[in-house]
């Protein structure tokens, strides 16, 4: 089997564990192939197991799995990676929350074991692409968790033009607003209000960031609308992200949302279902007199 991994740089504390996880892959003579940027920290004699690196996703076109080593940040890069591919992929958590990378330390041998025993289900995500005449973020115009257009600085309120499908929604005024998928709906827009969405439920949820109006509140809407954006305010540039990928852009960018054309595919093991992490990592539902 071959696997494709992806990480980032991580501290001394860490490197015991990293180093575990490729002693494990090694025992089952797994080929490897490691992003060339995580592959900078692999270096004897912490890794002297023997892999192929790989500098874009065009290479992964002979990989069956993809591991990502880190925290959620990690996995979203890793996402743009695999891009259109769909590889299956599973996170493994070396960070704090690990809400999409769920795969604790404690856990890690026995779900590389389960994974290349096929002994998994894959979760099928739905992703967001944006749509614009400037081509921004080129061929990486994907997001699995949320799309964001917010204020450059400390200016004043920036007013959002919300259409969905042709037809006026609102007029924000506000910091900035996000369109998260289900996934993303424990993320940003969790934060600033926003409901929990189930990941299979098809919709996307706009979500206002600081509304200057205490009438205005998330609106959940089918995943098969196109949104779209005109953006106005005293700045003449405003920010605008996918995931963790950010440009600057002007009012006169139009700014279109809609479901992208392919989905993620994240491993879930038996033990690892949507509802027990929302119990542990957020802990919804959380009663003491439970």
């Amino acid at each position: 089997m071959r696997i494709a991994v992806h990480g980032k740089e991580f501290n001394r504390e860490s490197a015991p564990f990293v180093a575990h996880i490729f002693e494990i892959l090694a025992r089952y003579n797994v080929e490897l192939k490691v992003s060339s940027k995580f592959s900078r920290y692999l270096k004897p004699p912490l890794i002297n197991s023997a892999f192929q690196i790989f500098h874009t996703g065009a290479e992964l076109n002979d990989v069956q799995l993809f591991l990502s080593i880190g925290g959620d940040g990690t996995l979203l890069e890793s996402v743009t990676l695999i891009g259109r591919s769909e590889i299956p992929i599973m996170g493994i958590n070396t960070g704090r929350l690990g809400f999409l990378a769920t795969i604790s330390r404690e856990d890690t041998e026995k779900a590389i074991q389960n994974l290349l025993e096929g002994s998994f289900t894959l979760d099928k995500r739905g992703l967001l692409k944006l749509e614009t005449s400037t081509g921004i973020f080129g061929d990486l115009n994907f997001a699995l968790n949320d799309f964001t257009v917010v204020k450059k600085d400390s200016s004043a309120m920036i007013t959002i033009n919300a259409y969905i499908d042709g037809e006026f929604l609102n007029a924000y005024w506000a910091d900035g607003i996000i369109v998260s998928t289900p996934t993303g709906s424990t993320g940003y827009s969790l934060s600033c209000g926003g409901p929990l969405i189930f990941p299979r439920s098809r919709n996307f949820v706009i979500t206002p960031v600081s509304p200057h109006n205490l009438t205005v509140r998330p609106i959940v809407v089918s995943d098969s609308a196109v949104i779209t954006f005109q953006v106005e305010g005293r700045s003449k540039r405003f920010l605008v992200s996918l995931d963790s990928r950010m440009s600057s852009v002007d009012s006169s960018v139009k700014l279109e949302i809609r479901k992208a054309d392919f989905n993620v595919h994240l491993v879930q093991l038996e033990s690892n279902h949507y509802f027990k992490t929302l119990r542990q990592k957020l802990n919804w539902g959380l009663d003491v007199r439970n």
